[in-house]
């Protein structure tokens, strides 16, 4: 039942729109995600609901294609296709 919850949750933020559905990769495992955009916050959400060991708190990264990153914070907006590559690490980790 909570994890009918969370999906619903998650759905509901992503703003679930014709059924566009992407592939992306969290910490190197795939996560499915429906919509042309959603928030980091909703990022994270599916990624633990999909299995991926991070927690909600944890800070995003997206991976850029010229080798640096960018932090996506859970009200930003991300424009979803596929390939994209994120990280998530605690908010405590100095690496």
């Amino acid at each position: 039942m909570e994890s009918d919850i969370q999906s619903n949750a998650v759905e509901k933020e992503q703003g679930k729109v014709g059924g566009h559905t992407v592939t992306v990769s969290v910490n190197e495992q795939p996560v499915t995600l429906t919509g042309h955009s959603a928030t980091g916050a909703a990022i994270k959400a599916a990624a633990i609901a999909q299995g991926v060991l991070i927690e909600q708190n944890f800070v995003l990264q997206e991976e850029l294609p010229n080798g640096t990153s960018r932090i996506v914070g859970d009200a930003d907006e991300v424009h979803l296709r596929e390939h994209l590559r994120f990280t998530a690490i605690r908010p405590d980790d100095n690496s």
